[in-house]
């Protein structure tokens, strides 16, 4: 990794390729939570996926970063306070035995691996004219105001309409990880439809706006509380196959494509900190790849009243997406619908 990737001006976009870990042989990747350190102090998080969710990662990165500069701190001269235990633990130089085979395995694994990361396009955009303090204004829940938004921008980017994938957290279940929000809907149509079409009123609009978030809402609470139908379709398929028994059904619901899949990670979860009187403690968080070979990945982190974080990843191959265009989209929808309220 190269640089911190900060951005100091509203709306200004940068690349987050400096975020990923470009160098593959001196990172772990078998381990749940992996910090690297920079030189200058910064730190990025790279997070296994198979045991845990992005907003249980967060949630224990945000309590360690409390911990360590509101309770722990540092002395004037940056030094961490607190007595040495005198216990010094200096690093070892591991020594490997790799037999020729293993030397070709791995030499297949990161010329593969450099294929992916160099078909990878990430983008990072700070919105910062305004974000869930006006939002919650207009009577309207971010996620949903947001989601309408990506749904704008992807029709004008695409010309027409996918199946997109939000992921919702079933956390109030033991065990539970994620299930799925399917966040184009009619509603949503209905709205781009009606603000593309240049015939509705702001009324009107403003209206479809209202009952897309409303909509929104109730998808998310009832995926919450186990009444989505992704993770029943994908168990229902794990039996078919189990029991030799293929339905025709399932095959093409769970081989579907989800070219626009997206992802909110919370910034505070436990009321450690306030965003507004601590700027500081605002991140733009973390994002993922596309998961269709023709999509977007969409990860976005609501930071704050005012300010909006979104990463936007698309295959550099693929002729139909770019992601630097696709970023620019979705500040022009937010924009657009901002201008709805505007009297």
């Amino acid at each position: 990794m190269k640089g911190d990737g900060v951005l100091r001006k509203k709306n200004q976009v940068t690349s987050t390729r400096s975020r990923r870990c470009m160098a593959l042989y001196n990172k772990w990747f078998d381990k749940s939570i992996t910090l690297t350190v920079f030189r200058n102090g910064r730190v990025c998080v790279n997070a296994e996926h198979s045991w845990a969710d992005a907003p249980v990662c967060c949630q224990a990165f945000e309590y360690a970063y409390y911990q360590d500069f509101k309770v722990f701190g540092y002395d004037e001269n940056g030094n961490t306070r607190g007595e040495s235990t005198g216990i010094k633990l200096w690093p070892i130089k591991l020594q490997w035995d790799f037999s020729p085979e293993c030397i070709n395995e791995i030499q297949v694994a990161v010329r593969d691996a450099e294929e992916l990361i160099n078909d990878t396009n990430i983008k990072l955009m700070m919105f910062g004219n305004y974000g869930k303090g006006f939002i919650k204004k207009c009577r309207c829940s971010p996620d949903g105001f947001i989601q309408l938004a990506l749904q704008l921008a992807y029709f004008r980017d695409i010309g027409k309409f996918h199946l997109t994938y939000e992921a919702s957290m079933t956390r109030l279940y033991r065990e539970g990880r994620t299930e799925t929000v399917r966040a184009c809907t009619e509603h949503t149509c209905n709205f781009v439809r009606a603000i593309e079409s240049g015939t509705a009123t702001k009324q009107e609009l403003k209206n479809l706006i209202s009952a897309s978030c409303d909509n929104h809402s109730k998808l998310y609470r009832d995926a919450m509380a186990g009444k989505g139908v992704d993770r029943h379709l994908f168990c229902l398929y794990v039996m078919s196959k189990y029991l030799k028994k293929d339905h025709e059904f399932l095959q093409k619901v769970i081989y579907e494509p989800w070219r626009l899949s997206t992802s909110q990670t919370p910034q505070v979860q436990m009321n450690l900190v306030n965003l507004e009187d601590e700027p500081e403690f605002r991140s733009p968080g973390g994002g993922f790849g596309p998961v269709s070979f023709d999509g977007y990945g969409v990860s976005y982190i609501i930071a704050g009243e005012d300010i909006i974080w979104f990463h936007v990843s698309s295959r550099n191959s693929s002729e139909n997406t770019d992601s630097n265009r696709f970023r620019h989209r979705i500040r022009q929808a937010l924009l657009d619908m901002r201008a709805l309220y505007d009297d």
